[in-house]
């Protein structure tokens, strides 16, 4: 994109030159702070280091006794929740794990949402369901911090297809993605967000009005009560949904999908943007955001009517009174984006623009810690990493999947032995109150781990 009057903003590099130094970096957030390393070329450090807690090595699981994680040191994990497992409700636990979100109860203990990214039609899980032929939808566990100890799980919603990420509402809920548009083979179609209770069982009825597309992520407004979504497909949109009444998304509202302001009103490609591209944006509702098929999907409907486009869109997270979006394959090396959005400046810009596999493959999934630190999950392909960003924007390995199934396999476990280091990493979230444990899952075999450590030894 050229600059133009209309815009009112010179396209720069973020933070140059002077500004890269270690007291400047030091008042800045992780991903300003790593943004400011990349567009000043400073030295990046690579993935086989560890600054903030340590170098890695394997340690063993509290619950199977096998070293399923490489973690720094004075970190501890335990695994539950593995596919096939039995949950308190009497059904065995779904597999592929991924986007999950932690709530805290009013008795202390945490409460988690899980997905799980379930394709095909052989039968929902549990009852009721939105398609009883489908087979992904989400489960519910309790899990009690000082104990350290899971305690309770059940199946929450059922009867849909790939649910992958989502996120967490202000007022409890968890909103569950389908990232598909496929139609059942009984005409049931898919590609719907689900609303689902910390503390109960999700309606399956489908918020049609957020829209039917390749779901991603969702980031809520607490003070507004504003749903910012991403979709994974190439092209996509970057939209919002403005509820009726803050809190009932049920109740129905409008989908829009942002605009970055280009001269003639035409649409505008971010994909090869880097670190420090800045953006004025504006908004444009989808005219038909529940489209049948043979019809326009939202995103072409946006972008024939100048909304932006995007590369693949992941992860989403809320903070610092900013939405935080992730382009896994975005970026001049197609390595991955963080974006920054201000909805109440309308500004929006590229954080960071990963300059190579080395320093950051293909992110995912993001979220932050109650101290404020970031993780981020890859989904690349040179051994799968968890990622953090240390204050001054240095990136570093906090764990590596090494999950190795032995011959014989796990007792009193379904998992197939085999090599499942490659499974990518899914749901990380901290315990909200202080945030002692993390919880994350490994999407294969599918595995739920609690890990718990000496954190504010570091930046997470």
């Amino acid at each position: 994109m050229t600059d133009t009057a209309d815009s009112g903003l010179a396209r720069r590099r973020f933070l140059q030159g002077g500004l890269a130094t270690a007291a400047a970096l030091a008042t800045l957030g992780p991903l300003e702070a790593l943004g400011a390393r990349t567009a000043g070329a400073a030295p990046l450090r690579k993935r086989d280091s560890s600054p903030d807690y340590g170098p890695l090595s394997p340690v063993r699981d509290q619950t199977t006794g096998l070293a399923l994680l490489a973690l720094p040191k004075g970190f501890e994990y335990l695994s539950h929740g593995w596919t096939g497992d039995p949950m308190s409700d009497g059904s065995p636990t779904p597999a592929a794990h991924d986007g999950m979100a932690a709530f805290r109860r009013p008795d202390g203990k945490v409460a988690l949402v899980r997905n799980h990214e379930l394709g095909g039609y052989s039968g929902a899980f549990a009852e009721p369901a939105y398609n009883p032929a489908a087979r992904g939808g989400t489960t519910n566990l309790v899990f009690d911090p000082d104990r350290g100890e899971f305690t309770e799980s059940w199946a929450s919603l059922s009867g849909t297809i790939r649910n992958c990420a989502g996120g967490p509402t202000p007022w409890g809920t968890w909103l569950s993605c389908e990232e598909t548009t496929e139609v059942a083979p009984d005409g049931t179609r898919h590609g719907y967000v689900f609303e689902v209770p910390f503390d109960g069982k999700g309606d399956p009825a489908p918020l049609r009005e957020m829209g039917r597309f390749s779901h991603e992520a969702v980031a809520v407004d607490p003070g507004t009560g504003v749903v910012y979504l991403t979709e994974d497909a190439t092209p996509s949109g970057f939209y919002r949904y403005l509820p009726r009444k803050r809190g009932e998304l049920a109740a129905g509202g409008e989908l829009q999908m942002l605009v970055v302001r280009t001269p003639d009103g035409s649409s505008y490609s971010t994909y090869a943007d880097g670190t420090g591209t800045e953006y004025r944006t504006s908004w444009v509702t989808v005219p038909n955001p529940d489209y049948a098929p043979g019809e326009t999907r939202p995103a072409e409907q946006g972008a024939a009517l100048g909304a932006a486009v995007f590369r693949r869109l992941e992860g989403a997270w809320w903070g610092n009174d900013r939405v935080y979006i992730v382009s896994t394959s975005g970026g001049p090396k197609g390595q991955g984006q963080v974006f920054e959005y201000d909805p109440r400046a309308e500004r929006m810009r590229v954080l960071f623009a990963s300059p190579d596999a080395a320093v950051l493959n293909n992110p995912d999934n993001i979220c932050v810690s109650p101290r404020g630190g970031i993780v981020l999950c890859e989904d690349g392909s040179e051994g799968e990493y968890l990622h953090g960003l240390t204050t001054d924007g240095e990136i570093f390995p906090f764990a590596l999947n090494q999950v190795v199934i032995p011959e014989g396999g796990v007792p009193g476990k379904a998992a197939a032995p085999g090599d499942y280091s490659g499974s990518e990493w899914c749901g990380s979230t901290f315990e909200p109150k202080n945030g002692n444990w993390l919880f994350v899952n490994a999407q294969s075999p599918g595995i739920t781990f609690a890990i718990t450590g000496p954190w504010r030894t570091g930046s997470l």
